[in-house]
């Protein structure tokens, strides 16, 4: 079968290695442009970019998938199949019906629940305990085509977004080939979403950093968590502005308002909150590296009475 590959980030260069380990033919591989970044704003391939370019197949960046020139570099490609992986745009109409045997995508959550950018942070924002991987053919709207096959797996009480990223990541790449497998044979069967169900989860933004003490100890801990490893949880403490990175639930009743320090010590630095406390874990300060917070107080002992 000859296919054509489109993704970007990390979490879509597992599926692409799988392509490969099973033996498909790769046509072709498109991914968004390059772009400057970190602080030396250096221009930086995407890791499926990367990974095509190991395997000398032909790359292709379009700036848009709208002006036609997409839908020809498509068609000059002679694909069976299109699969989609976290490529960051939506495929117009023209393009999802190019390849005689459709469009497939692997998404990162059970679908309905979680369609969009950021499946797998909004899991872990909101406090579920179970999530997945998801293979649907693609439809005009975004995430709502019907289902193929779908995989799930509980998500740990400290697991942070980064390292459930990284698990589903391995699993699409599994069920991707199960799928191509499926549709090759003959055997792909189609159940279409119940859009009554369907919840969202849009890109995660910078002003969702800073936490709210108001909230209860579990709340916070799992906007630490869905914030790991980005944009990350910050809070001020002692006109300090830390990055959080981890934290657990304290068995204290809160005995001063939310957002005090309640100790600072071997455990960690422990903050008073709506229900309770949270001990924060490791953190990092200004200018410094992420670290447990017992290593920071060490030489920088914070004042809690």
């Amino acid at each position: 079968m000859r296919i054509v590959f489109m993704g970007t980030p990390s979490f879509a260069e597992r599926p692409l290695e799988s392509l490969y380990s099973c033996g498909y033919d790769i046509a072709g591989v498109f991914t968004q442009p390059d772009k400057p970044r970190n602080r030396g704003m250096k221009v930086v391939y995407s890791p499926v970019k990367e990974l095509a370019i190991r395997q000398g197949t032909p790359v292709f960046q379009p700036a848009t998938l709208r002006d036609g020139s997409a839908a020809g570099i498509l068609r000059g490609l002679r694909c069976d199949l299109v699969v989609v992986v976290a490529y960051g745009k939506i495929l117009p109409p023209d393009l999802l019906e190019i390849a005689p045997l459709g469009s497939i995508n692997i998404h990162g959550s059970l679908l309905p629940k979680y369609r969009g950018a950021a499946p797998v942070q909004w899991a872990v924002l909101n406090g579920e305990s179970e999530t997945g991987v998801t293979s649907m053919f693609m439809a005009e709207e975004l995430d709502a085509g019907d289902i193929l096959l779908s995989k799930k797996t509980s998500i740990g009480d400290d697991e942070s977004a980064g390292d459930l990223y990284d698990r589903l990541s391995i699993m699409g790449a599994d069920l991707l080939c199960e799928t191509i497998d499926a549709i090759s044979g003959g055997k792909a069967k189609r159940a279409p979403q119940n859009h009554n169900d369907a919840t969202y989860a849009p890109p995660l933004k910078k002003d969702m950093s800073p936490i709210d003490w108001n909230e209860t100890a579990l709340r916070i801990k799992c906007k630490v968590r869905g914030l790991n490893p980005w944009p990350v949880a910050t809070a001020v403490i002692h006109g300090t502005p830390f990055k959080i990175f981890s934290v657990d639930t304290g068995d204290s009743k809160p005995v001063k308002p939310p957002g005090e320090i309640i100790s600072a010590g071997k455990s960690g630095i422990e903050i008073s909150c709506a229900d309770g406390t949270v001990m924060i874990k490791r953190l990092q300060a200004p200018g410094g590296k992420v670290m447990e917070a017992s290593d920071y107080l060490r030489g920088n002992p914070i004042q809690c009475c």
